[in-house]
C-alpha cells in the first residue's frame, strides 16, 4: 500500500485482500500505519498458497531497501497504479 503521492510504502500479509484494501482504505483502525501515513493505495501485491509463506515473503520484502522495493514493484505495475478496482472485481 502506499499514499496519493506514493512517498510511503506499507506491507503486510492477509487472508482476505479485497476487505483488507477497503479497511485500509476507510481507515477502520485510525490508529494503524496505514491511517496515520493515509497509504489506501494498492500497488502491488503476491498470492500464496499457505499463510506460512506469505508471512516469510513478507519479512523478506521488510528488510529490503526502497530502491528494490520500488523495482519489484515496477516488475508488476510500471506506472504504480492503484490496483484496488481490479482486486475489487474478482
Amino acid at each position: 500500500m502506499t499514499n496519493f503521492l506514493r512517498t510511503t510504502l506499507y506491507i503486510g500479509v492477509t487472508s482476505d485482500l479485497q476487505a483488507r484494501i477497503i479497511q485500509h482504505r476507510d481507515k477502520l483502525d485510525p490508529k494503524s500505519f496505514t491511517a496515520k501515513y493515509n497509504l489506501s493505495v494498492c500497488i502491488y501485491y503476491e498470492m500464496y498458497p499457505s499463510i506460512e509463506e506469505a508471512i516469510a515473503r513478507e519479512k523478506q520484502l521488510k528488510k529490503w531497501n526502497r530502491g528494490k522495493k520500488e523495482r519489484l514493484i515496477a516488475s508488476l505495475n510500471k506506472d504504480w497504479t492503484d490496483l484496488s478496482p481490479e482486486i475489487q472485481s474478482w
